[in-house]
């Protein structure tokens, strides 16, 4: 059930972005909607309404970029609690790095081996 879950919230999210670009007369741009859903998932978090989401959704709700707001957002309140003000600079950083280091790691290595057609 919990697979089942997850595709539906996942596929929700998606399809929102999606129609969000196609409904819109000079278009929402994929820029847009990444810009977006991060800002989206963070308030929500903050609001403590997005836990909830990924209690229902797991992955569906986590792997999508409103959930890298939502981690952001966790990272720089856990941040503020540990250190202060400067911890809501450094939390959200600090707690998506392995995320965004894999994201590089695994870019490069794609862009060495395989080369691009012309």
């Amino acid at each position: 059930m919990s697979i089942i879950m997850a595709f539906l919230i996942g596929g929700c999210i998606c399809v929102i972005g999606q129609l969000a670009m196609d409904l819109t007369k000079p278009g929402i741009t994929p820029g847009h909607i990444l810009v977006g859903y991060i800002t989206i998932g963070a308030f929500l978090s903050a609001l403590g309404l997005y836990q909830p989401l990924i209690d229902l959704g797991g992955a569906g709700a986590t792997i999508p970029l409103s959930g890298f707001g939502h981690s952001l957002a966790q990272g720089a309140i856990a941040g503020v609690q540990e250190k202060g003000i400067l911890g809501a600079f450094t939390g959200g950083v600090s707690a998506t790095a392995g995320g965004i280091t894999a994201a590089i790691v695994f870019g490069y290595l794609a862009a060495v081996l395989f080369n691009p057609k012309d």
